[in-house]
């Protein structure tokens, strides 16, 4: 088919690739021209592993990238909407969305006999009914349902994993009113043959993805919660609890060949010191606001919100366990990207434990695999010492506090028993082995 992407960032970009590498002809359409020159020219805007390898292979064959939006609806059977949905810490903003719905209403006169317009990006439950198809109605002066279609199919792709998860999708949620648009994307997606997929309406199908995204988030901050507890009890080590839980047959499945394999999901029930990125938080936030606006208030969700933002404070704790006042303490930060495999420090953990750190006189350095330019953005040097190795962020500190679970920091006990005196090690995430620290401090121990 051919496709039109609006929005060629994280979500618009890995569909795009993803949709060409899946044989579709594809064109991104996005304002910023440095982005569309870089993809052009087959550098990708994001960090995403096997993400350049599959722009390289698809830019200008089956894959281009443009700003002219109507000879991009013009070129498409298919138009996907995937802008950037901004929080102001609780409603999302459908600015974006809303100019993405008005510039393909506008040029439909001009688009095939008939022109599925599917919502991507992650708006709440309504939305594409009440907001986008009027909108399109209006710029169009056609009918949805009759004249173009209208759908959604919310995205589920992991940051750092995202290529992957979209080419090996563990479901697809396809939203349609209408037997033809509902048509339309069976042929998008006939390349998946073998995917569990959900067919049902649009509100449905953006209240499915909100559902996901609140599961993921109520689990960690299950987790954290478990960690608090014991803590304050004592004598109880919150990783051989979650050990415990993760044994049960519920997280466990039986595979074909009767063996017992963890499932995936049981990641998201380890203890730390809180979740971050562009999507959980932004997402609970955006459903609490929207249920409790229409009379349903969401004191669960609320409960996890509040537990996750306490998360910097316990670590903060531990290191204060150590070292009363902070200042002039030097301290070393492992990871600022909220998660590893990405550069993205959207809602990070790291940054409110910094900007802490800061505030109480703290020397302050840290260093990532990936996400040091991201955090230079956001902290001058004078403030954050960024160090361009691992073995340079643990030398000569009083403390290490891990923040991010990259792989790369499995070294940390090695490196650190060469040092003297060995600094204090707070690992954040409870990463690594308790017993391979001559100092240690853990959350949840």
């Amino acid at each position: 088919m051919k496709v039109s992407i609006i929005g060629a960032g994280y979500v618009g970009l890995v569909t795009g690739v993803c949709m060409a590498e899946k044989g579709h002809d594809v064109i991104c359409v996005d304002v910023d021209e440095e982005k569309i020159a870089k993809i052009n020219s087959g550098v990708p805007s994001i960090h995403e592993a096997g993400l350049e390898e599959l722009l390289q292979r698809n830019i200008q064959s089956r894959l281009k990238a443009t700003r002219d939006f109507a000879a991009a609806i013009k070129h498409a059977d298919v138009s996907l909407i995937a802008v950037g949905t901004p929080s102001d810490g609780n409603e999302i903003s459908l600015a974006q969305v809303r100019e993405a719905a008005y510039q393909i209403g506008k040029n439909l006169r001009q688009a095939a006999p008939y022109h599925l317009v599917v919502v991507k990006s992650t708006v709440v439950p309504g939305t594409t009914d009440e907001i986008v198809l009027p909108i399109l109605e209006e710029s169009s002066g056609r009918k949805a349902g009759l004249e173009f279609g209208v759908a959604v199919n919310p995205e589920f792709l992991t940051e750092g994993q995202a290529a992957a998860d979209f080419m090996n999708p563990d479901r697809i949620v396809l939203g349609a009113n209408d037997d033809p648009s509902m048509q339309h994307l069976d042929r998008l997606y006939a390349g998946f043959q073998g995917t569990p997929m959900v067919r049902t309406n649009r509100k449905t199908a953006e209240m499915i993805k909100y559902a996901s995204n609140a599961l993921l988030a109520t689990q960690i901050s299950f987790a954290n919660e478990f960690a608090n507890l014991c803590a304050g009890l004592g004598g109880i080590d919150v990783v051989d609890v979650v050990r415990g839980v993760h044994l049960s047959a519920y997280l466990r499945p039986m595979a074909m060949d009767g063996s017992r394999i963890q499932a995936p999901i049981s990641s998201f029930l380890e203890a730390g010191c809180g979740f971050g990125g562009s999507c959980l938080p932004k997402d609970v936030n955006a459903l609490i606001a929207h249920a409790e606006a229409r009379g349903t208030p969401m004191p669960l969700l609320r409960a996890v919100l509040d537990i996750n933002k306490d998360r910097p404070r316990q670590v903060l704790a531990l290191l204060k366990r150590h070292f009363s006042p902070l200042r002039n303490v030097g301290v070393s930060l492992l990871g600022l990207s909220f998660k590893p495999d990405t550069d993205d420090m959207r809602e990070s953990p790291a940054i409110p434990i910094i900007r802490e750190l800061l505030a109480q006189g703290a020397i302050l350095r840290a260093y990532d695999p990936v996400a040091n330019p991201e955090a230079r953005k956001l902290f001058p040097d004078s403030q954050l010492s960024l160090c361009g190795t691992l073995e340079e962020a643990l030398v000569g500190v009083d403390a290490v506090v891990l923040v991010t679970r990259w792989e790369t920091f499995g070294r940390v006990p090695e490196l650190l028993a060469k040092l003297n005196p060995a600094a204090l090690f707070v690992d954040g995430r409870r990463m690594l082995d308790k017993h391979a620290f001559a100092r240690y401090e853990g959350i949840g121990l």
